[in-house]
């Protein structure tokens, strides 16, 4: 069977005035980790092994996972990942990280050495430490870009997804360009630079795996669509989904799994089912997602401005994209 791999690195407004810096950045990684595992998937590696370099993507701090994580409302980091097998239905999440360098790898251990699906904030810092995976002080994480978010955020009163540059903030204090209006406070956002991966194998068995660092300036302890399953990442044995952009949104709509349902039980194919779901139940500017089928079908598609992504198949396609 044909192996196929789809990676994002977020999904929103990303104006096309984007520093070249930031994009040269974020399209590199893409195409390292589309090296990476399309040689993995040629070797006959799983999918749940490659869909662990989201790892590579954590340690880029161009990305809003890891390293790169925005900070909450209180100066912090909170990270959260989940990882799934589709071939099983195994799966682990995790939330409030503040020390895991590799969030998706603690996430993969909850699956493989707990009898648990989900572990947060205090006992999934404990797991960790016990699992002896890579920690670092906050000093790793909190990058002078992120503080710069958040002071903006601040100031503009705003709980903000990572790709609304400071400027923009400023510009746009009163809302006019978003088309709403919006009481003080109220959490709304361009983008968000959550990561994910999802692969079908040539046995063909798919999986997915998605990380965030969240919203700048989040309330402590918010939880978003990342780690939930059947939000923000979905796979089963037909196919593997991870999405992208507002998080709330995202878990209204149950939007991973939205998708999956429309290929079990109405056969759909793979692209309809994602085109039906991201523009009749995400909601207009909301983000996007990137799916594999177990027939190594690719469908990568979103309703606002931008989206990270890049795909690579056995079939010797390539892509790197950001805009329509």
């Amino acid at each position: 069977m044909g192996w196929a791999l789809a990676l994002h690195g977020g999904a929103g407004n990303i104006p096309r005035s984007i520093s070249p810096q930031r994009k040269d950045a974020a399209e590199a990684c893409l195409r390292e980790c589309l090296r990476i595992g399309g040689s993995a998937l040629e070797s006959s590696i799983s999918a749940l092994d490659v869909v662990e370099m989201v790892n590579e993507l954590e340690n880029n701090p161009v990305f809003n996972a890891g390293r790169g994580s925005v900070l909450t409302n209180r100066g912090t980091v909170e990270m959260e990942a989940l990882i799934m097998d589709g071939s099983t239905g195994n799966c682990g999440a995790v939330s409030g990280l503040c020390t895991v360098v590799n969030p998706i790898s603690l996430a993969r251990l909850v699956m493989e050495k707990t009898p648990h699906i989900y572990l947060a904030f205090e006992g999934a810092e404990q797991f960790a430490k016990q699992q002896g995976v890579k920690t670092a002080a906050s000093s790793y994480f909190i990058t002078e870009e992120n503080q710069d978010r958040l002071v903006h955020a601040k100031q503009a009163n705003r709980v903000l997804l990572d790709h609304t540059a400071s400027n923009t903030i400023k510009q746009t204090e009163n809302h006019d360009s978003l088309n709403i209006s919006l009481a003080p406070g109220t959490p709304i956002g361009d983008a968000g630079d959550t990561v994910g991966c999802v692969a079908v194998d040539k046995q063909g068995n798919c999986a997915a795996a998605t990380s965030t660092g969240g919203l700048v300036n989040k309330m402590v302890g918010r939880i978003g669509d990342t780690p939930l399953v059947g939000c923000g990442t979905y796979a089963n044995h037909l196919c593997a989904i991870s999405a992208t952009g507002k998080g709330e949104a995202i878990i209204k709509a149950t939007l991973a799994r939205e998708v999956a349902a429309l290929v079990e039980y109405k056969q759909l194919p793979l692209t309809e089912a994602v085109d039906q779901v991201v523009k009749g139940r995400l909601g207009q500017g909301n983000g996007g997602l990137v799916a594999v089928s177990n027939a190594g079908d690719v469908a990568m598609a979103f309703n606002s401005t931008g989206m990270f992504r890049a795909t690579v198949d056995s079939t010797g396609r390539s892509e790197v994209s950001i805009w329509h």
